[in-house]
């Protein structure tokens, strides 16, 4: 059973984060509109959620966008797609119980009538509710399976992490450090770097925009795992970086403001081939049957004091709008929330 649940109404009406135009590059707050509705009818086989908290995350960037991606855009007039955690206060369906606490795609909204192929974790374990929007959610589950499955970092190695401040990336360099490699951290400005070397236990940290991190690097040895959230300019930097048979995990791209048109950069196949680098891209969702483990290992390093995480939560729906800009433009500190309960 979650802990630190918060106190929730059950208003009679639905609150919507409505998605009003398609942005153009990272949505900004004009791109959404708030509207209020009758209540979702709940059909045979469904159940209703109301939302607690909604999740704020840099693929909404994507999934907002009419540009090609790996699932299909948002309709517009229609609630944000989003994850939330919420109670559920009608069912329905025989394998879902009035009282229980999910995760799962509910969207920017009050209440969700859905399935049960919406519900992507059932919150059980004995860690604070809003942690499954993070550190169990899709951060923290990306953070894990990424790292493990596609970085493979072994005990010594090197392991560079960009937005290392990031929801995914203070849990990558966690990871990295309990699998008894060396993270080193890529973050937007001083605070973070703090925040990377004394709460998430990087060897070292650097401010990609003020630092020389890329002689700082020059000068140890070469790296064997980029964990890249951004591309663009510090992953061609990176490459140059890494190590004979290294890894790439790329997670993100958040640097590259349009994917309209597609953006030439600087050619790396050579680096690629002369370093015989695996290069592999992540979407989480492709290791849906590796949940459970990856949720259940992140439980027992923070029931075992190997692991933190930090949470920025804003009350109130009205916050919706702005959320994701404001999580582009390095505003948070920690997971970002939105509390809606």
């Amino acid at each position: 059973m979650p802990t630190e649940i918060p106190n929730y109404s059950r208003p009679n009406r639905n609150r919507r984060v409505i998605l009003a135009r398609r942005p153009n590059g990272i949505p900004q707050p004009a791109d959404f509109a708030l509207d209020d509705t009758e209540m979702p009818a709940v059909a045979e086989g469904e159940f209703l959620v109301r939302n607690i908290y909604l999740s704020v995350d840099p693929a909404q960037r994507g999934w907002a966008s009419a540009e090609a991606n790996y699932s299909a855009p948002v309709p517009l007039g229609g609630p944000m797609r989003g994850l939330a955690v919420g109670v559920v206060v009608q069912s329905r369906c025989a394998e879902v119980a009035e009282g229980e606490f999910l995760y799962g795609w509910f969207g920017w909204q009050d209440y969700a009538a859905v399935g049960l192929a919406a519900i992507i974790q059932r919150a059980t374990a004995a860690v604070k509710l809003s942690a499954y929007a993070g550190l169990l959610g899709i951060n923290g589950l990306t953070a894990y399976l990424g790292l493990t499955k596609l970085g493979r970092p072994q005990p010594g190695e090197r392991v560079l992490v960009s937005t290392a401040a990031g929801s995914v990336g203070s849990l990558v360099g966690q990871v990295a450090r309990n699998l008894g490699a060396m993270p080193i951290g890529l973050a937007g400005d001083d605070d973070k770097v703090e925040a990377c070397t004394e709460r998430y236990g990087y060897a070292a940290a650097y401010n990609y925009k003020t630092a020389d991190w890329d002689a700082a690097l020059a000068e140890g040895p070469p790296l064997d795992v980029y964990f890249d959230n951004v591309g663009g300019p510090i992953l061609d930097c990176a490459l140059r970086r890494m190590a004979p048979g290294g890894r790439i995990v790329q997670c993100g791209t958040a640097s590259t403001a349009s994917w309209t048109p597609p953006p030439t950069g600087p050619r790396n196949e050579r680096e690629i081939m002369t370093r015989r680098l695996v290069w592999s891209g992540f979407v989480v969702f492709d290791h849906v049957a590796d949940f459970a483990a990856a949720s259940q290992a992140l439980v027992d390093w923070l029931d075992g004091d190997r692991l933190t995480f930090d949470e920025d939560i804003a009350p109130g729906i009205e916050h919706a709008p702005g959320a994701i800009k404001a999580l582009y433009d390095g505003e948070n500190r920690g997971k970002k929330l939105i509390f809606i309960g």
